[in-house]
């Protein structure tokens, strides 16, 4: 390698530091390391280099390394709690000099607080009498003998193989005992009457696009329902191209399965898909057995609930932009189906720039899809820090007021709460070994509400955990409510956000977070694809269904229309 070390004159590495340092290189056909910013590189040999210990490593972790560093630092509840005592008793902390100073007092002691178990909402499936009901425990439940409330149809149907190294029969099977389970779970889905295609993961543009043309030329131009994609198990940035030509390139709704499933599938795991699927594809998976109770406000009156979240490039990326996120509910009183919207926004822009569109947009679809217009409107926004509640009140609920004054000339009645996963908060029961508050993984049980002590002298927040302990000690999340012209209680309010954790579509269990902050997030997560390539190492972003150009500095490749009104990013 060389360089231009003074004007006219170019040295190699090699030279310069001969010249320089009086050091001969000994490594001289390895690559250099780049030490500076992207607008003023530094190159280093790597042997004059050396690696301080105990630097945080701000780049994305390959899978395996996430996968070891969670194994070390899960710690079981009551090892946790255990291991924070250890830590304040052992740093004394009113032996300090300052403590004395300021007069003082540290509790070694946790904080006690008194808390409730809401109860579990009961869902209802396709049928009638007491064997559609299903009462889930623990937060999860499965899909035994249950079918899906409103099975959506599957057409014409494409399998992709780019897995070379498996056998033709077992994908083939795979395919039929999946067109055998989603039909036990109610999804209408049609046996693969098209060959299986195979692809190439390094050429995955190009095979896909000559896989599709080859089906609709069998299928004599017919629309393509669903591409089923058979992944190999360590798949790079394939999975993250794919979805990019499948939804911006192609229009089509895809559903990806990895190499290891379709050896050893089983029963639980085809229903998962199968539920994804009837997702995507327009139907609806489960319902609540008692609507008035289990959705207090919201079953009263024709409701809107929308969720946002704005993700931000990764740390060392200092151009590329953010992405904001919007959903909203579109079937009440359902409040299954969600729209959703994304936009392309300055660097690190935390408000959601646009904003008073992007609600036009989606109360119109709100319309059109429950035949009536809104009356409330709920608003859960995540990513924001209680330094940034001001602004979101000065700026993001106009434009929502805005919004909705435009079409129904009126002032709208919005609850609007920042959902909060980021802090250091934990919850622990006073007793580990009583089972009658924690589940078998040793944490809280879903449900748990806390409103007192720990929360906001004068304002209204509270902190929920509406999922069930899998691994490591649960974190609740935060919920802090800014506006509330719905006149939600306590109860109330806290009960909607519990009972929405149930309706997730994706999967049988409740879910930590609100679905539409949920969905918004995982809307932007699949626009960093859009954005790198494929890639999802450079920024974190979402897809969307704006047509509008996106505002900011950098615009989102378009989603397709035949995939902009439905949840394909499930």
């Amino acid at each position: 390698m060389d360089f231009e070390s003074s004007p006219g004159v170019r040295k190699t590495v090699t030279d310069y530091f001969r010249e320089a340092y009086q050091m001969e290189l000994q490594y001289g056909f390895l690559p250099c390391l780049q030490v500076g910013s992207d607008q003023r590189p530094i190159y280093l040999p790597m042997e004059v280099s050396k690696i301080v210990p105990g630097q945080q490593y701000r780049k994305k972790l390959e899978s395996q390394q996430v996968s070891k560093l969670m194994d070390s630092t899960c710690q079981r509840p009551s090892a946790r709690e255990a291991n924070i005592r250890q830590v304040v008793q052992r740093n004394d902390y009113n032996s300090t000099e300052r403590s004395n100073e300021f007069g003082i007092e540290v509790d070694y002691h946790p904080t006690s607080v008194q808390a409730r178990v809401l109860p579990t909402p009961t869902l209802k499936y396709y049928g009638t009498g007491s064997e559609s009901l299903c009462y889930p425990k623990d937060g999860q439940w499965n899909m035994m003998k249950k079918r899906v409330v409103d099975g959506a149809r599957v057409r014409n149907w494409v399998c992709i193989n780019f897995c070379h190294d498996l056998q033709m029969n077992d994908v083939k099977k795979f395919c039929s005992l999946l067109v055998e389970w989603s039909r036990n779970t109610g999804v209408d889905m049609d046996v693969l009457k098209l060959p299986i295609f195979t692809a190439r993961p390094s050429q995955v543009e190009a095979d896909l696009s000559k896989c599709c043309q080859d089906a609709r030329n069998i299928l004599g131009g017919q629309k393509i329902g669903l591409l089923l994609a058979i992944l190999p198990d360590k798949n790079g940035s394939l999975y993250g191209n794919f979805k990019r030509i499948c939804e911006t390139e192609i229009g089509i709704m895809s559903q990806c399965c990895l190499a290891k499933h379709v050896i050893r599938a089983s029963p639980s795991y085809f229903a998962n898909v199968a539920i994804k699927i009837n997702a995507k594809v327009g139907g609806r998976n489960t319902e609540f057995a008692n609507p008035q109770e289990s959705l207090p406000v919201v079953s009263s009156e024709p409701t809107i609930i929308f969720g946002a979240d704005v993700t931000h490039p990764a740390a060392l990326d200092d151009s590329a932009p953010s992405i904001a996120s919007v959903v909203a509910s579109q079937d009440w009183p359902k409040v299954a189906k969600y729209n959703g919207v994304v936009r392309a926004q300055g660097h690190r822009q935390e408000l959601i720039n646009g904003l008073e569109d992007i609600v036009k947009e989606l109360l119109l679809a709100f319309e059109q899809g429950s035949k009536q217009r809104p009356r409330k409107l709920i608003f859960y926004r995540d990513g924001v820090s209680e330094g940034q509640f001001k602004q979101v009140l000065e700026q993001e609920i106009p434009e929502i007021e805005k919004a909705w004054k435009s079409l129904y000339n009126e002032k709208p009645h919005i609850t609007f709460i920042v959902v909060q996963k980021r802090h250091h908060t934990r919850l622990f029961p006073d007793n580990h070994n009583d089972r009658r508050w924690t589940d078998k993984s040793g944490n809280i049980l879903p449900g748990t509400v806390i409103d007192k002590n720990i929360c906001h002298p004068t304002e209204f927040d509270f902190f929920l955990c509406s999922h069930a302990g899998i691994k490591g000690t649960s974190r609740p999340t935060h919920y802090h409510v800014l506006r509330d012209d719905n006149k939600f209680t306590a109860d109330g309010l806290q009960s909607l956000t519990y009972n929405l954790c149930y309706l997730y579509s994706s999967c049988t269990r409740s879910v930590s977070i609100a679905p539409p902050a949920y969905y918004a997030h995982k809307l932007a997560f699949r626009a960093r694809f859009y954005v790198n390539q494929g890639s999802d190492v450079a920024m974190s972003g979402t897809s969307g269904s704006s047509s509008a150009p996106a505002a900011g500095p950098f615009a989102l490749p378009e989603i397709k229309d035949e995939l902009k009104r439905s949840m394909f990013y499930c």
